[in-house]
């Protein structure tokens, strides 16, 4: 993929590319979230995206934490089309423990899904495919085989729409994300065949 055709959602400060990796270091209290719950509304994490029309495709990265995690830590992918319409899913550092998640923010509110992973894994690859107006998210260990976190429909999310990775870390800390082996490629989210 050509990272040029990448455009930033709130550039950070501090970030740097290579023709095919992208490393983001996050700023203290930079989140996403929609009411849901906290009832806070949180609109200020960096995306880093492309434009697509395309109706059916999948979209793949390697994302890497590096260096200390603090509460809240994460990165991941996102298909941001506006502050109450996206999705993410990301690994999200837990003091002991992390979790491996996936929000879906619809009409202004968010939801939440989550497991817990092992504390010590820093690297993660995620896989989004698109059929229409619906989605699939899955996650990886090895880049090989992936597993399904969730499907989801996505309000005016049948259209031209904007997907990529982003990083941020809510709470007072900061720390290096790094972003390589992105692919595009025809969707690899078969459709749904009746019995």
């Amino acid at each position: 993929m050509d990272l040029k055709c990448f455009e930033w959602v709130r550039e950070p400060k501090h970030w740097s590319m290579t023709k095919d990796s992208l490393e983001i270091i996050t700023e203290p209290n930079t989140d996403l979230w929609q009411r849901t719950y906290y009832h806070f509304q949180h609109d200020n994490g960096p995306c880093f995206q492309m434009k697509s029309k395309e109706q059916y495709f999948s979209f793949a990265v390697k994302a890497t934490s590096i260096g200390e995690r603090k509460l809240f830590d994460q990165c991941g992918i996102i298909l941001y089309l506006d502050s109450e319409n996206w999705l993410k899913a990301s690994s999200e550092y837990d003091d002991s423990k992390q979790q491996l998640g996936s929000v879906v923010t619809n009409h202004g509110f968010s939801d939440w899904a989550t497991r817990d992973i092992p504390a010590d894994i820093d690297t993660i690859y995620y896989r989004l495919s698109r059929r229409k107006a619906d989605y699939k998210i899955e996650s990886s260990f090895d880049g090989i085989n992936f597993e399904q976190m969730r499907i989801t429909h996505l309000y005016r999310g049948d259209a031209m729409i904007k997907f990529g990775v982003y990083a941020c870390s809510p709470s007072n800390s900061s720390f290096k994300a790094r972003f390589s082996e992105f692919r595009l490629e025809g969707c690899l989210w078969k459709e749904h065949q009746d019995c």
